[in-house]
C-alpha cells in the first residue's frame, strides 16, 4: 500500500508551508506529495493567507524535491484551457526530471469561479472529456507531428503539440462517485481511480463498476490502479486523536467512520479493509499543516507496518 500525502491548501497555507510540508514528505518516505486546485477556502477557517496556485506551486516543488512524486486532486478543467494546461503539466514534469501526475476533474465549486470571475459552465463533464482527450493527445503527438481536434467547447488546429514531458506518458487519475459516466471516461483516459472520501462498500462498489468498464474498453482491469482519499487523524492514544480531531474541528466518531482516525493499529486495521477491495494507494488528507508531528508518527507507526 503506497501513503500519499494530500494537502487542501485553500483553507489557508503559504508556499514555504507547503513547501515544507513537501520536504518533511520526501524525508519520511511516503510516496507522493499531491494538493488540491481550489481558489476559496471551504468552512469556517479564514482562509490566510489566501490561496496559491497548484501548478505554480508543483513547480517550485518540482525544483527543490528530489523523489516524490507531485500532483492535484483534482484539477479543475474549468479554470484552464486544455491546450495551456497540457504545456503546464509537461513543463513541470520536466522541472520535475519526471514525477508529475495529473488528477484532473470537471469542477464543481462555483463560489470560487464566481469570486475569482471564472466562467461555471452548465456542461462541465462534457468539456472535462473533450479536454482528457486534447491534454493526452498533445502529448502522444509524435515530434515533428501535429495535432488537430475540432469539438463542442475546443478547436485546435496544426498544433505542434509542444513541449513534450519528460515521461514518455504522464499518469492520468479521474475520480469521483458517479456511477456510469466516471467509470466510462476512466477506461478511456486513465492510469488511476480515485474514490475521494468514500467507505469501503461504496469503494468497493465503485472499483466493481471501473473495472467493469475497463474490460468492456479493451483494457485489463488491472491496468487501472485504484486508490483512495481520506481525511487522516492518528494519535498515539485516545487524548492525542482527540486533540488532532478538535485542531481540525472535527469529531472523533465521524472522522473513524468516515476516514482514518485512531491509534496506529486502529488505522492500519482500516487501510487493511480498503486493501482487501483491491485499493493499493492512498491519499492521506492532512488538514494541519503545521502539525509535522503528525507526519512522523504516521511514518514511524503506520507506513512501518504496511511495507
Amino acid at each position: 500500500m503506497d501513503l500519499r500525502i494530500f494537502t487542501e491548501p485553500q483553507q489557508g497555507a503559504t508556499y514555504d508551508t507547503l513547501l515544507t510540508v513537501a520536504k518533511a514528505t520526501e524525508d519520511l518516505g511516503f510516496d507522493a506529495f499531491f494538493r488540491s486546485d481550489h481558489y476559496l477556502k471551504m468552512g469556517s477557517v479564514d482562509g490566510l493567507p489566501g490561496p496559491t496556485d497548484a501548478w505554480i506551486t508543483l513547480a517550485g516543488l518540482a525544483r527543490e524535491t528530489k523523489r516524490i512524486r507531485l500532483g492535484t486532486l483534482m484539477t479543475a478543467a474549468t479554470f484552464r484551457l486544455p491546450g495551456v494546461l497540457a504545456i503546464q503539466v509537461a513543463q513541470v514534469d520536466q522541472m520535475s526530471g519526471g514525477r508529475v501526475e495529473l488528477g484532473l476533474g470537471a469542477g464543481w465549486f462555483e463560489e470560487e469561479h464566481k469570486a475569482y470571475g471564472i466562467p461555471f459552465p452548465k456542461e462541465k463533464f462534457a468539456r472535462l472529456e473533450e479536454q482528457l482527450e486534447i491534454v493526452t493527445g498533445l502529448w502522444a503527438t509524435g515530434l515533428g507531428e501535429t495535432f488537430d481536434f475540432h469539438g463542442t467547447y475546443y478547436d485546435l488546429t496544426d498544433s505542434p503539440a509542444l513541449p513534450k514531458p519528460a515521461q514518455s506518458k504522464i499518469p492520468v487519475l479521474i475520480g469521483g462517485h458517479g456511477a456510469s459516466r466516471t467509470p466510462r471516461l476512466t477506461a478511456r483516459y486513465a492510469d488511476e481511480f480515485n474514490m475521494p472520501f468514500g467507505s469501503v462498500e461504496d469503494s468497493e462498489r465503485q472499483f466493481g463498476r471501473v473495472r467493469a468498464a475497463a474490460e468492456e474498453a479493451g483494457r485489463k482491469a488491472d491496468e487501472i490502479t485504484c486508490s483512495n482519499a481520506l481525511v487522516v487523524c492518528v494519535g498515539k492514544d485516545d487524548q492525542e486523536v482527540a486533540r488532532r480531531a478538535a485542531a481540525i474541528g472535527r469529531e472523533v466518531d465521524d472522522l473513524k467512520a468516515d476516514g482514518l482516525a485512531g491509534t496506529p493499529s486502529e488505522v492500519v486495521d482500516k487501510i487493511g479493509r480498503y486493501a482487501g477491495i483491491g485499493s493499493e494507494r492512498i491519499y492521506l488528507q492532512i488538514l494541519d499543516l503545521s502539525d509535522l508531528d503528525h507526519l512522523e508518527l504516521i511514518s514511524s507507526q503506520v507506513q512501518s507496518q504496511l511495507q
